[in-house]
């Protein structure tokens, strides 16, 4: 692993070359991979339920890339992050404002999906001026419907996905219909069959089970007044998302000002990886205003 940047370099636009990088702070060291032309405010990606730097789908990672400076690192406890995974969305919200700190930035745009949609809206109620534009997919509100039963769902779809010798992505993330089966081979091989760089360290079990105790805890939270969410947003999902149910996203959309929504058809909780050809054009457009 690299652990400072090499100003000399050629700037890189490939997720899948995308070196590892670690910084130290508040006594966790992160494990993190930048690309894209540095200057200006970077992107920063906020990754879902036991994820680490390697599940990002590199059709969107690069098509934000072509243009901006993005970020994608691992929450303590997460990967090769050190540490232990903590218990509320909160506390994960504020290891992520340690890391972006500790990166010498006071002002970031967010790509969140799913888990990290839900730190996203937490780190930006503590600090509020720290978020430029925000992208929020396949995630929800704080005390938002069924949220508190993602372990539930995601406990039957892990069997089955064992039981078939799969990746539990297929089942979570997309309907299985012929369609979603064949997306849903396409994204699997994109995070996981083309990395040239070191991979990641593996998600622990004893972490992704107090990710979806944090998860409970938020879907059982007070709600947050998103109307005092001032960032322009966007707001993309399926339309048949069965982890975070896709009316959070319309739910959002109301209560948050002037945000925009795409939901996209025949598509579940990975809409937007299902759909990336048409998505990561709107995302990296709507990223540069």
């Amino acid at each position: 692993m690299n652990t400072s940047n090499d100003q000399n370099r050629p700037v890189i636009t490939s997720y899948v070359e995308a070196p590892t990088n670690t910084i130290t702070a508040n006594g966790v060291t992160f494990v993190y991979r930048e690309l894209g032309p540095k200057g200006g405010i970077p992107v920063v990606f906020f990754v879902h339920l036991a994820a680490t730097l390697d599940y990002w789908d590199p059709q969107i990672v690069d098509a934000i890339a072509k243009d901006r400076h993005v970020i994608t690192f691992d929450q303590r406890g997460v990967g090769a992050s050190t540490g232990e995974v903590p218990d509320s969305i909160e506390a994960m919200a504020d290891d992520a404002y340690a890391f972006i700190t500790a990166l010498g930035f006071d002002k970031i745009d967010v790509f969140s999906f799913s888990l990290g949609g839900f730190i996203a809206q937490a780190l930006i109620a503590e600090h509020p001026d720290l978020v430029r534009r925000l992208v929020l997919t396949g995630t929800g509100p704080k005390g938002g419907k069924d949220i508190d039963k993602v372990a539930g769902v995601t406990y039957r779809d892990v069997l089955k996905a064992t039981l078939t010798r799969s990746d539990p992505r297929e089942f979570l993330f997309f309907n299985r219909d012929a369609l979603g089966k064949r997306a849903a081979k396409a994204y699997v091989e994109r995070t996981t069959g083309s990395r040239t760089e070191v991979r990641d360290a593996p998600m622990k079990v004893q972490g992704f089970q107090t990710q979806l105790k944090a998860i409970k805890k938020w879907g059982r939270g007070t709600p947050h007044d998103l109307s005092k969410l001032t960032q322009p947003t966007l707001i993309a999902n399926g339309d048949n998302d069965r982890m975070v149910p896709s009316v959070l996203s319309e739910d959002m959309q109301r209560r948050i000002k002037d945000s925009e929504l795409v939901i996209y058809p025949d598509s579940g909780h990975g809409g937007v990886f299902q759909h990336h050809r048409e998505f990561a054009p709107v995302a990296a457009a709507f990223l540069s205003r």
